[in-house]
């Protein structure tokens, strides 16, 4: 499955590790959230990056405590109807100020990239690779933006008002 990470597409360096398969000492993982909340404190300590999954019906506060220590929280989207992962991807990026890496994965669509990168995801789990040739097309079209959002992007506004401060100091 291709992986697009900072508008390039990437090799995944997390080893997806099954919930009943054994947890290596080393090397970058990616886990179920079932899995990682049967001993959180000793996984969040590991040397190597940790990664979980976390499913959209499952609260985003259970995992506020460990923020810190996860390389990675990849997002579930189990289908394209269900938008929940968006508001996730807020809390986690501008309520928690989670700055490791928000992976969007399950139904990620062409159509939704725009989306889900205003609303913090910085990486995304596609199924073809031409929809990861299509979203690295798609982050480099769109550069201004009105509204603001977990991104960190700053709005048109926010770019005139400080043209126009600059040029009226200039003065």
């Amino acid at each position: 499955m291709p992986l697009v990470k900072n508008g390039k597409i990437s090799d995944d360096t997390l080893a997806h590790i099954a919930d009943d398969g054994p947890i290596p000492a080393d090397g970058a993982i990616l886990i179920s959230a079932a899995r990682f909340l049967e001993d959180p404190e000793a996984l969040s300590r590991r040397t190597s990056a940790t990664g979980v999954i976390w499913p959209n019906n499952r609260d985003v506060d259970d995992l506020v405590p460990y923020l810190d220590r996860l390389a990675v929280v990849a997002l579930v989207f189990p289908t394209f109807r269900d938008g929940r992962a968006y508001s996730q991807a807020r809390l986690l990026k501008e309520r928690y100020h989670y700055r490791g890496e928000l992976r969007a994965t399950g139904q990620v669509l062409r159509d939704q990239f725009l989306f889900m990168l205003r609303a913090g995801f910085d990486a995304f789990e596609v199924k073809k690779k031409s929809d990861a040739e299509a979203f690295a097309i798609t982050v480099k079209r769109y550069s201004v933006f009105y509204q603001p959002t977990g991104d960190g992007r700053m709005t048109a506004l926010h770019r005139r008002m400080m043209r126009h401060h600059s040029e009226g100091a200039s003065q």
